[in-house]
């Protein structure tokens, strides 16, 4: 991997983070909770699906061990991939690292930065006690006018709603992390699944997958709960997983 096409990918990761919000944002799908009860067909929800930051390549396992992955070595990354002190790709991989040392959060059994796709199927199936897992994700479709952006903040109108097997009920939710290459932010999580059809008001469809929490979660903010009027643990909240995460579950 060139040192200054890394850089420049990340540089991108960070304007399109930067320019939409990537999964973070306040509005954007991931972050949007709403009750069971009211995911029914015909039941309408304004949603963001915010466009997914620029690929960036994926590492072999060993390729990966091989490069320094800590705060502490701060300096000699940024000047691996020629990336200039003080600059927003330097701070974004400040802010991966400082996010991948973190103590587990309070509620969560485990949680670990994976820094090859090798690594993410390992955790996961570490935790999942088999190897005969599969990843469920949520998938954009084309708009009504054939273009393949991904959709601006707007009303919905759920179509279908499946609910998918979840064998043990535990699962491992993974999402991407700005980096000069693939990181994954993973936890060990609980919940309800469905695979739910979505219709936008541009003409634009997703199939999203959709995980309620009967649990007081540790990823739910404890203002939503005053928000959707409900006390944590009392019933199930619900949010979308955006297109860039992965929901690793038991065949």
């Amino acid at each position: 991997m060139a040192r200054s096409h890394a850089a420049l990918l990340l540089l991108l990761q960070v304007g399109a983070i930067a320019a939409s919000g990537y999964q973070y944002q306040r509005d954007s799908v991931g972050s949007t909770f709403f009750l069971q009860h009211d995911l029914y067909p015909g039941s309408k929800m304004t949603l963001h699906f915010s466009p997914t930051a620029p690929g960036v390549p994926a590492l072999t396992r060993a390729r990966a061990d091989a490069i320094p992955f800590a705060s502490a070595k701060i300096r000699e990354i940024l000047a691996l991939f020629s990336i200039p002190a003080g600059s927003p790709a330097a701070d974004a991989v400040r802010f991966t690292l400082a996010e991948c040392e973190a103590p587990p959060v309070p509620g969560v059994a485990a949680q670990r930065c994976a820094t090859s796709p090798e690594a993410m199927v390992d955790f996961a199936a570490s935790w999942l006690g088999t190897r005969a897992i599969h990843a469920g994700t949520t998938r954009l479709g084309s708009s009504r006018d054939g273009g393949a952006a991904a959709p601006p903040r707007q009303a919905y109108v759920v179509e279908s709603v499946r609910p998918l097997p979840v064998v043990g009920r535990d699962m491992v939710a993974c999402h991407s992390l700005p980096y000069p290459y693939a990181v994954f932010g993973c936890h060990t999580t609980t919940a309800a699944v469905f695979r739910v059809a979505l219709a936008g008001a541009d003409g634009s469809r997703a199939e999203a997958l959709a995980a309620c929490h009967k649990d007081a979660t540790p990823g739910i903010p404890w203002p939503t709960y005053k928000k959707l009027g409900v006390t944590p643990g009392s019933v199930a909240v619900c949010h979308f997983l955006p297109q860039d995460g992965k929901l690793w579950m038991r065949n």
